[in-house]
């Protein structure tokens, strides 16, 4: 199987995976004990949250270790749930994860405003900018590169403009992370990352916050990560976390990945020439070098494409694998302008840093033989 859904989860890296078998042989304290074989769990944790604060550009305090972006981002929607005084709201871009769309609209149903995108797939800054002069919202959440699209969303501008207004930034990184450099991203007040979208163990990511004032816990019942998320520390799958991410930004160091992009754009003009029809969701905007998201021919919905391409070996995606399965259709794809019936034909490829030129050049045979079929 050719697997084409890394922006869903991406295979664990050998070096990840030697991580952890290592860790949980030689970490086998809880980092909260009080003996030596506690207090070395505790140093290796110190040791990584070392490493990911001088990635991200940020204090090793300012980082909570959590169960993934779903998590991390909950916690925030929640700590600003707690907090907020009842007048005020939060904006939140219209294309953000359902993880941090759906938690808004459960914690602030009637303080929520979305914040519009361009047909492109791109945060509106016209309209942020403007609207912060007139009003000042208590959190906006502006994701740094959307999971269905691959589109870059301008979050260092928003968090220029929110830092000026002084209101709390939110970016969930989980996408950029393993694809883009981390450096910088800790100029936002809250990030969220997942090791699974960069070749790490799932269950395990973190939380960037602010270094000063409380942040209310989500998870109670314990003093761990300074009383800000209870429950003993996932070590191995941090360590294995810490390795996954090493391995992708010293591959951002060496080269950029320009090979790569160049064969996606070589797949997506063959795609436009092969399938009469067809559609590249922003493709007029950087996007991550991975991700293709395509508009089908006008021929038949999107999960028999899904199904034909996975007996032929290829495994693909209708968008976000939070949402696949759902009847309703993409809420990126709307906000971005596409109607309903052009968002049920929508396909997205994602590779990964070990997808070969041979495999893009594999997966446009078979989409031009699964278009014979579907046409008929």
């Amino acid at each position: 199987m050719i697997y084409f859904d890394h922006n869903a989860t991406t295979p664990l890296l050998p070096d990840a995976r030697s991580a952890w078998l290592e860790a949980a042989e030689q970490f086998i304290g809880n980092p909260s004990s009080p003996h030596r074989l506690g207090a070395r769990a505790d140093a290796a944790l110190i040791s990584a949250r070392e490493q990911l604060a001088a990635w991200l550009g940020c204090d090793p305090l300012d980082l909570v270790w959590t169960s993934g972006a779903t998590e991390s981002n909950n916690m925030v929607l929640h700590h600003f749930a707690r907090t907020l005084t009842l007048g005020e709201q939060v904006w939140v871009s219209a294309i953000e994860h359902p993880c941090v769309l759906d938690a808004a609209r459960h914690y602030f149903a009637k303080r929520l405003r979305l914040i519009p995108v361009t047909h492109s797939g791109v945060t509106d800054l016209n309209w942020l900018a403007r609207e912060l002069c007139d009003a000042r919202p208590g959190l906006i959440a502006v994701m740094a590169a959307n999971n269905e699209t691959g589109v870059l969303q301008p979050w260092r501008e928003t968090a220029a403009l929110c830092h000026a207004r002084q209101v709390p930034f939110l970016c969930d990184a989980a996408q950029w992370l393993g694809k883009r450099p981390a450096r910088g991203l800790g100029q936002c007040d809250f990030v969220s990352g997942s090791a699974h979208k960069f070749g790490g163990p799932r269950g395990v990511g973190f939380l960037k916050c602010p270094a000063k004032g409380r942040l209310e816990p989500l998870l109670i019942g314990g003093p761990q990560e300074d009383g800000r998320r209870a429950g003993t520390e996932n070590v191995a799958g941090i360590l294995s976390m810490m390795a996954a991410l090493a391995a992708r930004e010293k591959a951002l160091a060496a080269s950029h990945p320009q090979t790569r992009l160049t064969w996606r754009e070589d797949v997506e003009k063959r795609l436009l020439e092969a399938l009469p029809g067809s559609e590249i969701v922003g493709a007029r905007q950087g996007r991550l070098w991975n991700t293709v998201s395509a508009l089908m021919p006008e021929a038949d919905c999107q999960h028999r494409w899904v199904v034909k391409l996975d007996k032929l070996g290829f495994a693909v995606s209708t968008g976000s694998a939070c949402c696949s399965g759902r009847e309703k259709p993409s809420h990126v794809l709307l906000a971005m302008g596409y109607t309903a019936a052009e968002a049920g034909r929508v396909l997205r490829f994602s590779s990964g840093w070990e997808t070969t030129e041979g495999e893009w050049r594999a997966l446009l045979a078979a989409l031009h033989q699964v278009q014979q079929q579907v046409v008929q």
